[in-house]
């Protein structure tokens, strides 16, 4: 395992374990907080994961002549979002009905499946060996979205977030931490995956980390956003990542 893979496993294991404390109280400070954090966020998706994954349907054109269009991984993609978004629909129609033992139930379910992205997220970020600057700024961003999904669901139960949810979730970056180091599995395999997980995280960034107009801060929003593609295509251009 090389240091920048133990350091970003880490950094996202404290994430989960103490997301909120990283949050400032204040309301003014905490929605310039988001609105810069959705910056990058929505940088990362547009600079990183929808280019990658055009590079890594490309990819598998190569694998088989099975493959026979230009978009299979789009649909691995989709499914991603349509999973998501589906669990996350049933857990809000349950609270809008204010049911609440069914609500309180159906987010365990969402906690696990966190937990599952979780895991896929860093089996990704790892497996791919990302290394020095490179992992800086790609870990700041999936920190970032770590933080801002964590917040969200601590805020519709705190209380289960506290004692069991957030536990779940680093133990989902643990298990994607091992996957990334320990397991290898075949291009093909790995690009099904990035796929998969590129459409929950567009989804989840959109969802989460785009703020609302009531409580977005468009000027750190911008700054968020310019100075993270900027300082990134500089970097790719120079450095070939």
């Amino acid at each position: 395992m090389s240091l920048d893979a133990f350091i970003m496993g880490f950094a996202f294991i404290l994430i989960h374990l103490f997301a909120n404390e990283l949050i400032p109280s204040s309301r003014i400070q905490r929605l310039k907080w988001f609105s810069f954090s959705g910056g990058l966020a929505v940088s990362y998706v547009f600079v990183y994961v929808l280019p990658t994954l055009h590079k890594e349907q490309i990819l598998v054109k190569k694998y088989g002549d099975y493959f026979t269009m230009e978009s299979e991984l789009y649909f691995i993609g989709l499914l991603g979002v349509l999973i998501f978004y589906g669990i996350q629909k049933v857990v809000r129609k349950a609270q809008l009905k204010q049911n609440t033992q069914k609500a309180r139930a159906l987010f365990w379910l969402q906690i696990l499946f966190f937990g599952f992205y979780n895991m896929l997220v860093a089996y990704t970020v790892i497996s791919h060996d990302v290394l020095g600057v490179q992992a800086l700024f790609y870990g700041l961003a999936v920190g970032m979205h770590f933080v801002a999904v964590a917040h969200d669901l601590w805020r519709e139960y705190a209380d289960i977030y506290n004692k069991v949810g957030r536990y779940v979730l680093a133990l989902g970056i643990i298990a994607g931490w091992i996957m990334g180091v320990t397991l290898h599995v075949s291009p093909l395999v790995e690009s099904i995956i990035f796929a998969f997980i590129a459409g929950a995280m567009i989804l989840n960034v959109l969802k989460y980390e785009l703020p609302p107009d009531d409580e977005a801060h468009f000027v750190t929003f911008t700054i968020g956003v310019v100075s993270y593609t900027a300082i990134t295509m500089s970097l790719k251009f120079f450095f070939q990542w």
